[in-house]
């Protein structure tokens, strides 16, 4: 309830250091135990002593992330709609963005499971896999299934906890759902001999019971009778802004994943070795995007609350605090790749002739966060100020700018045509974005 008093003076509190690394950090740390869940799904099913088993949970946990993945801007368009509702002082859209978000969860997790059949017949004739794997991964797919209306729940309870600055509440939900997963993977398999159907249920009553409590830590919205006040939630014109934002991320996330599917087929057209490296590289890529993301939700909620309270001193303030820890953290990632690099790719793989491949293309992991930082920050920036139809339409340009690289470069340079078309792609959507920045900035109005 504190939370919502104050949604009124938020933009009065002071923009510092200090603030930003408060919201910033807790993602960063809870970004940072994803892969951890990973390994332990993997790890316990290899236990079994069969690869069918292992390629099974993989391959089930690939297409379900892949279906859930749609379903990001839930978090991203609550996120900026409830910082913003916050800036302005408005208590009651700030609880009704929460049920509105849950709405649309519920009923795209019903969805799912009445549809889970032609889903699945799909997902598997784009990826093929032996009889064997498929069939132990739609026994996989068929269990976690149930819990979609509570995965997909909390890309909404998490994007309100972000709007309300409670980055430490994130990072202690994920550390229990995952908690609770490794507990119950290790319990059902290794203890009990459930296999793959164990792991699948371990998931399953991992996201439940991390529904659940993220319910309890958004508690403050339901202290408002607005979250249940249907004249408040339904309201047509709040309901078609939403729509528009959310359908605007959407397609923005669609041709990103468009760009990272493209990168990873064509790199295969380049032979196994080739293939093997740039999946190594790629956990560069991927240990950037977790470091910066937090400074990016940062900027969300930050610029979102002086969005809301029309305060453009807060908004420029945010801005600058935002990025200058961007600056410190990617260039912190730039010289942690070039010095470290070769040992973490050793790390990864003992293939000798993978080791050397992959070495040839570190130089580009070095640029990544340094020429991409811009893209980056200023996502944040734009979901916050919910200017996602610019987000559209500079994704557009930019995804053709990438395909233009892939084009011109590929064929002289090879797979380092390929890397410079995906650093050339984060660098065109900065550019685009920042083309796009004064004019943002100028529609914040003291």
């Amino acid at each position: 309830m504190a939370d919502l008093a104050k949604a009124g003076n938020t933009q009065l509190r002071p923009l510092t250091h200090k603030r930003v690394l408060a919201i910033a950090l807790p993602i960063v740390l809870s970004n940072a135990t994803v892969p951890i869940l990973g390994a332990v799904d993997t790890g316990v099913v290899g236990q079994m002593g069969a690869a069918a088993p292992i390629g099974a949970v993989g391959i089930g946990a690939v297409i379900l992330a892949s279906i859930y993945w749609i379903f990001g801007f839930l978090r991203m368009g609550t996120t900026g709609l409830v910082a913003q509702a916050r800036g302005a002082g408005d208590a009651a859209e700030v609880s009704a963005y929460l049920t509105r978000a849950l709405m649309i969860a519920a009923l795209a997790g019903v969805c799912l499971i009445v549809l889970q059949v032609p889903i699945l017949n799909g997902a598997f004739h784009v990826s093929p896999a032996s009889p064997e794997v498929e069939s132990l991964a739609r026994s996989y797919i068929a269990i976690r299934i149930w819990s979609a209306p509570f995965a997909i729940c909390l890309f909404g309870l998490t994007g309100w906890l972000i709007a309300q600055e409670r980055t430490r509440a994130v990072l202690l939900l994920q550390l229990w759902m995952n908690g609770v997963n490794i507990v119950l993977d290790i319990w059902f398999v290794l203890g009990l001999g459930w296999g793959v159907q164990g792991v699948a249920i371990a998931t399953v009553i991992a996201e439940i019971s991390g529904a659940a409590l993220g319910l309890w830590l958004c508690r403050d919205a339901f202290s408002s009778p607005a979250w249940r006040d249907w004249a408040v939630v339904l309201k047509a014109e709040r309901l078609i802004h939403m729509a528009r934002v959310n359908t605007d991320i959407l397609i923005r996330s669609v041709l990103l994943l468009s760009v990272m599917v493209s990168f990873a087929f064509l790199g295969a057209g380049f032979g196994d070795v080739t293939l093997a490296a740039n999946q190594i590289l790629m956990q560069f890529i991927e240990i950037t995007a977790y470091a910066l993301d937090g400074f990016a939700f940062a900027a969300e909620a930050i610029v979102g609350t002086a969005v809301g309270a029309r305060s453009r001193d807060a908004f420029r303030r945010g801005v600058l605090l935002v990025s200058f820890w961007g600056v410190v953290v990617a260039l912190c990632l730039a010289a942690s790749f070039a010095i470290f690099g070769g040992s973490i790719i050793d790390a990864m793989t003992t293939a000798s002739h993978v080791r050397i491949e992959a070495r040839t293309y570190l130089w580009w992991m070095v640029l990544a966060p340094l020429l991409g930082l811009a893209s980056w920050m200023l996502d944040g920036v734009f979901i916050g100020a919910t200017r996602t139809r610019d987000m559209r339409n500079m994704m557009v340009l930019s995804v053709a700018i990438y395909f233009a690289a892939v084009w011109a470069l590929v064929p002289l340079l090879g797979n380092n045509g390929l890397w410079a078309a995906l650093i050339i792609s984060y660098i065109a959507r900065g550019i685009t974005l920042g083309w796009k920045y004064p004019a943002l900035e100028r529609g914040v109005a003291d």
